[in-house]
């Protein structure tokens, strides 16, 4: 079964120095029918202007991983954990027992463009951690890219939660298959461009949840490279 999140669908907030849209319920966006899915519970695109950002919060027990599109994020967390964010990274923050973080669009002149999630963790009460990674465009272009797990395989990022999430770039004609192994889900997120999904059309901000499925089928679309994140999830 696949049930799709279209794009002009999500939560949507317009603060000037923020264009937020929420795939699931977060802060002042509430839909009951929309609280997240398996251990994923927040995907956020986010688009901040120049110099803006979020002030120093606290958040605990919770996995967060940042997501860049275009432009550069610049972090900073009490773990002391900090650095900016370009596409391509992917930045994990283990919020745990309690951090306080900050996010900031790291350019004075362009907007930054980003994708902000969280998955819940297998229990409560981990040490906050901090980690940042390079997947260069030629390791996710045509493929699957693993960029986190729980184990931390291929050099991706570790997270607390029995997931998977690979990122992959596909020019038209090109595909990929995640096979899922029975009993799990998946869930896909387009973020810019055309694909097809087991023979759905997804655009960009459109996103779907898969279970009994036997496997994830990505091929691009349209006329530019989309670029997607997969989520394999218990």
């Amino acid at each position: 079964m696949i049930t799709i999140r279209k794009a002009d669908e999500r939560g949507h907030f317009d603060h000037g120095w923020l264009d937020t849209r929420h795939t699931f319920s977060f802060a002042d966006y509430h839909d009951d029918a929309h609280m997240g899915f398996r251990a994923l519970r927040v995907i956020n695109e986010d688009r901040v202007t120049p110099g803006e950002g979020f002030g120093r919060h606290g958040h605990r027990d919770m996995e967060i991983l940042s997501y860049v599109l275009s432009g550069a994020l610049a972090h900073q967390d009490s773990t002391g954990g900090g650095g900016v964010l370009r596409p391509g990274e992917v930045q994990r923050m283990s919020a745990g027992t309690g951090v306080m973080h900050s996010e900031f669009n790291g350019s004075k002149e362009e907007p930054v463009h980003f994708l902000q999630i969280w998955l819940l963790p297998d229990r409560a009460g981990h040490a906050p951690s901090y980690e940042q990674k390079a997947y260069p465009e030629a390791e996710r272009r045509g493929r699957l890219r693993l960029v986190a797990s729980p184990d931390g395989a291929e050099g991706s990022t570790t997270i607390h939660q029995d997931a998977r999430v690979y990122a992959t770039l596909l020019a038209p004609g090109e595909a990929v298959t995640l096979p899922l192994a029975r009993g799990r889900h998946a869930w896909v997120q387009v973020a810019r461009g055309e694909v097809d999904l087991n023979g759905r059309l997804l655009r960009a901000g459109d996103g779907a949840a898969l279970s009994d499925e036997p496997a994830v089928g990505l091929g691009g679309k349209g006329s530019g490279v989309a670029e997607v994140l997969v989520f394999d999830l218990a």
